[in-house]
């Protein structure tokens, strides 16, 4: 019987453009074997998530103008501990022990790296965001 985390390393995808090169700092490593293919795994959800916050905030995101919508996410990442907090949790809750053994060594500048991946995958989806009938 497989363990929790081999199915969750095997249902991860691969970033190709995610290189391990030597004297990478074990943040940028972590960043690029675990974060990464973590945030592209979890997107969808992500993005639903957001979608709730936009709501929960009374659809102001909506009358933005696009440069606004940017500033808007990242603000709402920045923030609110609330959502901040959540979001960390959907990336986390995919971690496997050992990469969680890795996380909490050094938890605040994996957690700048996490939320920065977080915010550039919804400001990359900012279209995503319309209203929708």
């Amino acid at each position: 019987m497989k363990t929790r985390d081999a199915y969750l390393l095997e249902i991860r995808p691969e970033i190709s453009s995610a290189r391990i090169l030597p004297g990478m700092s074990a943040d940028e490593k972590f960043q690029n074997e675990t974060l990464r293919p973590i945030a592209k795994l979890q997107n969808e959800l992500l993005v639903a998530v957001f979608r709730n916050y936009i709501q929960k905030m009374k659809n102001v995101f909506h009358t933005l103008t696009i440069d606004q919508r940017l500033n808007y996410i990242e603000n709402a990442i920045q923030k609110n501990t609330k959502f901040r907090n959540s979001l960390k949790g959907i990336i986390i809750g995919q971690f496997t022990l050992q990469e969680y053994e890795t996380y909490i060594q050094n938890s605040s500048a994996l957690n700048k790296r996490m939320m920065n991946i977080v915010k550039e995958r919804l400001q990359s989806h900012v279209q995503l965001f319309d209203m929708v009938a």
